[in-house]
């Protein structure tokens, strides 16, 4: 149990910065994937097929793949309030200038752009609190960000739902009004940061003399248990990025990222087509989201309390996956909510362990490259589920394909997780007996 100075640090750091970067993740998912219900009228006012409208949704991860890394270690190098600023203020102004596009193309430029804009805000902040919460705390704390994911969707569908029911005002249509609105909290936000955040706890005069040196001496006793086996600078970089752990969790992530997008993207296309207006379709959209909230923290709290990882990642991808299988294979609405409600408890529940997972084995720059290396090579799971749905429904005019190949992606990294644990175990045997 924690002594009073540690109960007393820990609740006062968690009030401070979680919260608040709870907020900033809930508006950039939010502008990430209210995409989804711009295309109730979007693809036929611009001429989007499925398979467009799917590349388009995708390619976002293109340009987030492409600059996430050095990002990231900008981010490490000038601190966390100016950079995570700068991003949050471009991506607002990107997502906005969506509301203009004419046609596929510009679309697709529109897309990529918001990837790049966007790349290094979800890992600096997954960085930013390595740096403030020591190791037992660290699923917990994951979870409370990640959960706004979830409640991004499950409080800014009815809202997406409700703005495509307005009539055309001053010559724009509902979709471009949900673009202009839906990103001007991002641009607000942006100069908020560099109000609220403390780039280290050494710096935080908020905190109590005795509170902030207690919190930097378990933080640093932990680091140096990880650099002293990864060393330092330049070198901890290059070994970290090519740590077969690294590489692992990589593809486990792209998995869950294949499903999370793609419920992003065309889970209110999948619900609309059972004929729900687009208020009805957002607050079915949202139902699932409520859920996987509750879910995603009982279950980080769990991992933390139990100090295991591996089977707290591997079940939650399980149930995603036959989650999408149900989805793939009902033919009524409410068997399609029923599924979405697994997949979206599934998905939401596997995402803290897997960054606590991270955490274990990572410390300063070399944390900085790998936590932006997992997320960057994970997120091409975004490209490739969305595509995968469009491009499959473009074909075969059914979703049923698609969400069997994502359902695979999780199938994936499910196997890849205890591969993963068995390889680590091995490696953790033998140099017990060295």
């Amino acid at each position: 149990m924690p002594d009073e100075l540690e109960a007393r640090v820990m609740r006062r750091i968690s009030l401070r910065i979680l919260p608040f970067v709870m907020l900033l993740y809930f508006v950039s998912f939010l502008d990430r994937v209210n995409v989804g219900f711009a295309a109730f009228t979007m693809n036929q006012a611009i001429g989007l097929s499925p398979a467009a409208y799917g590349l388009g949704g995708g390619l976002f991860f293109i340009g987030y793949f492409l600059f996430e890394v050095p990002s990231n270690l900008i981010l490490y190098r000038i601190g966390v309030r100016v950079w995570i600023a700068r991003v949050m203020v471009t991506w607002g102004i990107v997502s906005a200038c969506s509301a203009f596009v004419t046609g596929a193309y510009s679309f697709y430029a529109l897309r990529f752009l918001l990837g790049v804009a966007e790349a290094g805000f979800f890992p600096g902040v997954i960085l930013y609190l390595s740096l403030w919460f020591p190791a037992r705390y660290r699923a917990m704390a994951a979870a409370a960000f990640m959960a706004a994911a979830p409640i991004s969707t499950a409080i800014g569908s009815p809202v997406s739902g409700a703005l495509m029911e307005l009539p055309r005002i001053a010559g724009l249509s509902n979709w471009q009004w949900l673009y202009l609105l839906e990103a001007a909290p991002a641009v607000v936000l942006g100069f908020v940061v560099l109000k609220v955040l403390t780039d280290k706890p050494e710096q935080a005069t908020w905190l109590a003399a005795d509170e902030r040196e207690w919190l930097v001496r378990r933080l640093e006793s932990e680091q140096t248990i990880v650099a002293s086996t990864h060393g330092g600078g330049l070198t901890r970089v290059w070994r970290t990025l090519f740590d077969l752990r690294v590489l692992a969790l990589s593809l486990i992530y792209l998995g869950t990222s294949a499903g999370l997008y793609t419920l992003g993207l065309w889970a209110p296309l999948i619900i609309r087509q059972f004929k729900f207006s687009p208020l009805e379709t957002g607050w079915l959209n949202a139902f699932p989201n409520v859920l996987a909230v509750f879910a995603m923290m009982l279950w980080a709290r769990h991992s933390d309390h139990t100090l295991e990882r591996t089977w707290h990642l591997v079940l939650p991808c399980v149930a995603a996956c036959l989650g999408f299988i149900w989805a793939g294979s009902s033919h009524t609405a409410t068997g399609v909510i029923g599924a979405l409600v697994v997949v979206n408890v599934g998905i939401s529940a596997a995402k803290a362990p897997l960054w606590a997972m991270a955490s274990t084995f990572m410390s300063g720059a070399g944390a900085a490259a790998g936590i932006a290396m997992i997320n960057s090579i994970g997120n091409l799971g975004g490209f490739i589920g969305p595509y995968m749905i469009g491009w499959i429904k473009g074909k075969t005019g059914s979703y049923t394909g698609g969400l069997y190949g994502v359902g695979a992606t999780l199938a994936l990294s499910a196997v890849v997780t205890l591969l993963l644990s068995r390889k680590t175990s091995q490696s953790d045997s033998h140099e017990c007996a060295s």
